[in-house]
């Protein structure tokens, strides 16, 4: 379909103008004429305003090509199936995107699903049920089927030929896979370079043999740092025996790319994996709650180890005053530097040598900043404990030095906690995202209690004697 409007501002009024011309009565002729104007993701969202009568007309006018394009953009897609001939519906899943199809099938409840899987032709099926025999942690489970591969022993004429054969099923053409005899990946050739060859060239000629591509059962996570590397339309996967199973488009990278931020994202959270709004309370639950008996039970040991500080706090309450900005600062400082880190561990070329650099760098990072934080505490803490807690200046500025060299020494061990935690789940093979954000958190609060009142005690107490 082509896309008449497509501007950010316009998109309600395209959503309108759809949903208006359904419901104006002219012919299914000129209805149809009318929405080859729009793009399908603007048809998808149309569908969300109009009721199941207004929809079912959509589905009589357009054909199953064109709602299988509407189908993919839409997040509701099997909603609208169910709405439609089971025959029909099984139709446009079998022209959809292999990978998107499968995708649908194995996020929805409907009791359609075996149905339209029954209804759907034999090669269609197979090839559904392949793809999401794959584990969803390989990038097999990513791949679609929909490309085309040449013979290399052909010339540029039968080339051509063969693909304008497999167009017909397989519109992803911009890039073109070459298969030796035994059907083994050979290479890669642009359309462009084929359509520009001679005829009476060889396709060996023209074949790019140092093409990037992944195999099959590569963990999504250790190949993501390929596929962004390579600005490539698609790239193929292979199985074990060289074979092409199937190709990772641009669009699917994105969303590989985008599932795995968002992945990570959520077990900063401390979640097991991303919740949606739709998700079950009991699954919720089940994510949150292991990491939250974790962390129960580190803080009941960060609250222990505070009682082992009773003597300092009753000899020098004023100090209790200043603990959650030493927890606070030492926790965000954690947490910035897990997030840097958990950035650079993307990359599956760092050497010990790099991890090393990376630890050192980040504690001298904590250490500045921990430094020039500390002065500010210093200064700003010691006038105002002076001006309204009516200390002497040497009291004052005392207790607020204890808390500016509290503060920078929490800064500096939590940047170091930050980094090596993940760094250290990472060498034992477990996701390094797991350090998420509310455990470093509790680790840094110990750091910063055992750091803040350790000093307070050796400093204030038994060195200076405040009290």
């Amino acid at each position: 379909m082509a896309g008449a409007v497509k501007e950010k501002d316009n998109e309600m009024t395209a959503v309108q103008s759809i949903a208006q011309l359904v419901r104006s009565g002219l012919s299914p002729k000129v209805i149809n004429e009318r929405l080859d104007d729009y793009h399908a993701n603007d048809i998808a969202d149309a569908l969300d305003i109009l009721q199941p009568n207004e929809r079912a007309i959509l589905y009589r006018l357009m054909d199953v090509d064109s709602l299988s394009d509407v189908m993919e953009y839409s997040d509701d897609a099997d909603k609208y199936l169910e709405e439609m001939n089971p025959r029909k519906a099984s139709d446009i899943l079998a022209h959809m995107e292999p990978d998107t199809a499968v995708d649908l099938l194995k996020n929805t409840d409907s009791r359609s699903k075996v149905v339209w899987l029954e209804l759907m032709d034999e090669v269609h099926r197979n090839n559904i049920q392949r793809l999401a025999s794959y584990d969803e942690d390989t990038i097999a489970s990513r791949m679609t089927t929909n490309f085309v591969t040449l013979s290399s022993s052909l010339s540029i004429k039968e080339a051509m030929s063969s693909l304008v054969r497999q167009a017909e099923d397989h519109d992803n053409i911009s890039q073109l896979y070459v298969v030796d005899e035994k059907g083994i990946y050979y290479g890669e050739i642009d359309l462009k370079e084929l359509i520009l060859a001679r005829q009476d060239e060889k396709l060996e000629d023209i074949v790019v043999t140092e093409y990037p591509y992944v195999y099959a059962d590569e963990r999504i996570e250790d190949c993501l740092e390929k596929l962004k590397d390579y600005s490539e339309e698609s790239i193929p996967v292979l199985s074990d025996e060289n074979r092409i199973l199937g190709v990772i488009t641009s669009q699917d990278v994105v969303e590989v790319v985008d599932d795995e931020m968002g992945d990570d994202y959520a077990k900063l959270a401390g979640l097991t994996a991303e919740e949606d709004l739709r998700e079950p309370l009991k699954e919720s639950v089940h994510k949150r709650l292991p990491w939250l008996v974790l962390l129960l039970v580190l803080g009941l040991f960060v609250s222990s180890v505070v009682g082992l500080f009773e003597t300092v706090v009753a000899t020098l309450p004023m100090i209790m005053s200043f603990q959650s900005m030493i927890l606070d600062m030492s926790g965000n400082v954690g947490t910035q530097s897990l997030a840097v880190t958990i950035r650079v561990l993307m990359d599956e070329k760092l050497t010990g040598k790099d991890k090393l650099h990376l630890v050192l760098k980040e504690m001298r990072c904590g250490l500045v900043n921990g430094m020039i934080l500390g002065a500010l505490a210093f200064v700003g803490v010691g006038i105002f404990i002076i001006l309204f807690k009516h200390y002497t200046p040497a009291h004052g500025f005392a207790i607020s030095g204890c808390i500016g060299i509290s503060l920078m020494v929490a800064m500096l061990i939590s940047s170091a906690v930050g980094t090596v935690i993940p760094l250290f789940f990472k060498q034992i093979g477990v996701d390094p995202a797991v350090a998420s954000g509310p455990l470093i958190t509790t680790v840094t609060d110990l750091v910063g209690v055992v750091t803040y009142y350790g000093l307070a005690w050796l400093l204030l107490i038994e060195t200076i004697h405040v009290a």
